[in-house]
């Protein structure tokens, strides 16, 4: 088709291009629209979605707090109280506490302080704690044992037990149980007294001394350096130490039996009948009081230390060195065996009715005193 005067050029100017679109406002994006959670309501776009409810879970901060409702929080010292005991309780304070049940076995085991249990015919087990340190006591009734312990001092081991950590603490127990309960009593630094048990006595010291009284069941004593005295024990006596010292006075039981390292002996005997006494020590010294007359089969051996006898029916062999003595006394039924490495032996004579009151003569000393003979 003819094209006009400049029809092509005002159509297509020679440095015409292609024509740019014209800037426009950027397209409004549709809002995102979140589908609601189980936990949400879906809520409508309104003029007013600030002021819509927010349901979202609620976020808490719990703290357990454990309570122990044996234990009262108390502000000051307050003074013990009688309390029925649950069969395991815990005891932190001053307290005293009365065993419906029946105790035929007692397990003590503290750590400094005092331990005192007394054998009695009247009455329930009784316990009382009047002063305490440290961590609390366990106290535990199970099947006629009664424990009173702590947590970290077990029974077997007992003498082991020298964790200094564990010595920060101090109890003063005192019990009242049945004369013929089984008794176990473990001291660390402790003294320990046992009286009136007709039962089996067990007692075990790592540092502290032991005082056993009227007793006439068969009887325990292991120590490390504590000193153990035994007075009026009519049972069996068995004791071993490594530094302790073993005292027994009155005793009438038909066996002791002692084993020491440096620790020394000193035996009273007034027995009912036939008495077998062995004792046994490396550096300590024995001595050993019979009564007149007396009845026993004696060998007495040191290797380098004295012997003194005070009976005429017994003698002495060796001159240096070693000595020994042999004899028999009256039918010689018992029997009396001492051995000491370097320590020395002392045999001494009660006279008879020593305890009953004696003339005296001049000088103000009773008539009748004990002599000796030294070598």
């Amino acid at each position: 088709m003819p094209l006009g005067r400049h029809g092509w050029a005002r159509r297509h100017p020679a440095n015409a291009g292609p024509r740019k679109p014209t800037p426009g406002p950027p397209p409004r994006r549709a809002p995102t629209q979140r589908p609601p959670t189980t936990h949400e309501r879906p809520t409508e776009q309104t003029a007013h979605q600030d002021e819509c409810l927010d349901f979202r879970p609620p976020r808490y901060i719990v703290i357990h707090v454990r309570r122990d409702m044996a234990r009262p929080r108390v502000t000051g010292p307050s003074p013990p109280q009688e309390v029925v005991t649950m069969p395991e309780s815990s005891v932190a304070e001053p307290t005293k506490l009365t065993f419906d049940a029946p105790v035929t076995e007692l397990h003590v085991r503290i750590v400094n302080g005092t331990v005192n249990v007394v054998g009695t015919d009247e009455g329930p087990a009784r316990l009382e704690v009047s002063e305490i340190e440290g961590p609390p006591l366990r106290v535990t009734e199970k099947n006629g044992t009664l424990t009173v312990a702590y947590d970290d001092l077990p029974w077997k081991g007992f003498l082991k037990w020298l964790d200094r950590k564990g010595w920060r603490r101090s109890a003063v127990v005192s019990l009242a149980v049945p004369a013929r309960s089984r008794v176990e009593v473990g001291v660390v630094g402790a003294g320990a007294m046992v009286s009136g048990i007709r039962g089996p006595a067990a007692v075990k010291g790592v540092a502290g001394d032991t005082t056993l009284v009227a007793l006439s069941g068969p009887v325990r004593a292991d120590t490390v350096t504590g000193n153990v005295e035994a007075q009026s024990v009519t049972g069996d006596l068995r004791f071993a130490s490594v530094s302790g010292d073993l005292t027994v006075v009155d005793g009438s039981g038909s066996s002791v039996r002692a084993d020491s390292v440096s620790g020394s002996m000193i035996v009273d005997l007034d027995p009912d009948g036939p008495t077998d006494v062995r004792l046994t020590s490396v550096s300590g010294e024995i001595a050993i009081r019979l009564p007149e007359p007396a009845d026993a089969d004696v060998e007495a051996n040191t290797a380098s230390g004295a012997i003194s006898n005070a009976f005429d029916d017994l003698r002495i062999e060796g001159q240096w060195g070693t000595h020994k003595l042999t004899g028999r006394l009256g039918a010689g039924s018992g029997k009396l065996r001492a051995t000491t490495v370097s320590g020395s032996i002392a045999l001494l004579r009660r006279p008879a009715g020593e305890d009953e009151p004696g003339p005296r003569d001049g000088s103000g000393e009773t008539a009748g005193t004990t002599d000796k003979k030294v070598l």
